[in-house]
């Protein structure tokens, strides 16, 4: 996604923070080489936009209700490989990292210094080039790329599906199994189905073991 010297660079931006999303359009938008092209503030309203506009970047808030980031970012590459999604966080712990590089992202920014970067690392996105924030710790980037720790086989979250990963989400921010059936459009029986297997996968007996699988795990937080 290579892009000429006179070619715009189209930009969406999804953060579940209105005044958010309205400071990075001005911030992007003082940069006569880019354009922000549209928003939304859940992951599966951003897929769907995605889907529609095709922007050549996406910014990507980690923590959004109904779908999140991480999650929006494996599927909005799944569906464009050539997107180029950077996502911005307030985490900068190795697992969120990690977790969003494999989902396909192409960079990861620290909220606290968005404004000073976010600029930079669409101009890289547009480069084809990966875009990592400067306070993130020179060991967790080689930690990532030397695929000492994430990249094993036998991390217990390579054995969940995406729609497994979906439902446990779901599930942990304590949605009812007939409220899980509505959103993603399956039974709640199903919905049973894929906790108890999601359950065994992971080793855990109750709600209270997937949440705090969850958190350990950078799949959710306290917030």
């Amino acid at each position: 996604m290579s892009k000429s010297s006179r070619e715009q660079i189209t930009v969406f931006i999804a953060d579940d923070h209105a005044v958010l999303r309205e400071g990075l359009r001005l911030l992007l938008e003082s940069n006569e080489k880019i354009k922000v092209i549209g928003d939304a503030d859940n992951g599966r309203d951003t897929i769907r936009k995605v889907k529609t506009l095709k922007p050549d970047i996406v910014i990507m808030d980690i923590a959004m209700p109904e779908l999140d980031g991480i999650e929006a970012t494996r599927q909005i590459i799944e569906q464009s490989p050539s997107t180029c999604v950077i996502i911005l966080s307030m985490h900068s712990s190795p697992e969120y990292v990690h977790r969003s590089i494999d989902a396909g992202a192409k960079g990861y920014i620290l909220k606290e210094s968005a404004g000073a970067e976010i600029i930079n690392a669409v101009l890289s996105c547009a480069k084809e080039k990966i875009y990592l924030s400067k306070k993130i710790s020179e060991q967790v980037i080689n930690e990532y790329f030397q695929q000492k720790v994430y990249k094993d086989k036998k991390d217990i979250l390579s054995q969940l599906s995406s729609r497994e990963m979906e439902i446990l989400k779901l599930v942990v921010e304590g949605k009812t199994s007939a409220e899980i059936a509505n959103i993603i459009f399956i039974s709640p029986k199903t919905v049973e189905t894929y906790r108890s297997r999601i359950m065994q996968k992971i080793g855990v007996k109750d709600i209270t073991g997937l949440v705090k699988f969850a958190i350990r795990h950078g799949i959710t937080t306290l917030e």
